[in-house]
């Protein structure tokens, strides 16, 4: 599968401009997504604050990597996207302070743990360099399709 661009993740979720914290989709299918990126490393990145970012910030890019998942299902099955709403965080690591200083590109893998027709749960992965900074699990109800 070839790789999927920030021009074609933007067509799909609403996060728009320097919101938008994913550059590629690297691989996909039904069930997960691994996206990349190294916007943690943007001095102009919305989430920054006190000239850092946070990595508490990576439940953001966490939850992005679920919107852009539900957009490319979408897209593939032709069905129109629900716009999703976080509603609860579980079991988050966070296994560094801050994200702004890792030189790497980050990459996160997220999975479908469970899903109905209103709501998704997914569980997160987030590394740099093949070194775990964040996990956790996030949940979304999905409203009407737009």
């Amino acid at each position: 599968m070839s790789c999927i661009d920030r021009t074609t993740i933007l067509s799909m979720i609403p996060h728009q401009g320097a919101m938008c914290l994913w550059d590629a989709v690297i691989a996909w299918d039904d069930a997960r997504v691994t996206l990349r990126s190294d916007s943690h490393r943007d001095p102009a990145n919305p989430l920054r604050s006190d000239d850092q970012l946070r990595a508490l910030h990576l439940c953001e890019y966490g939850a992005q990597a679920m919107a852009v998942h539900g957009g490319l299902r979408g897209r593939a099955s032709g069905a129109p996207v629900r716009p999703g709403m976080l509603v609860a965080l579980r079991g988050v690591q966070l296994h560094v302070a801050r994200i702004d200083d890792l030189a790497g590109e980050i990459e996160c893998e997220a999975q479908v743990l469970v899903e109905s027709e209103d709501s998704q749960q997914y569980a997160f992965r987030i590394t740099c360099n093949d070194t775990l900074l964040a996990e956790g699990r996030a949940a979304v109800m999905l409203g009407p399709a737009g």
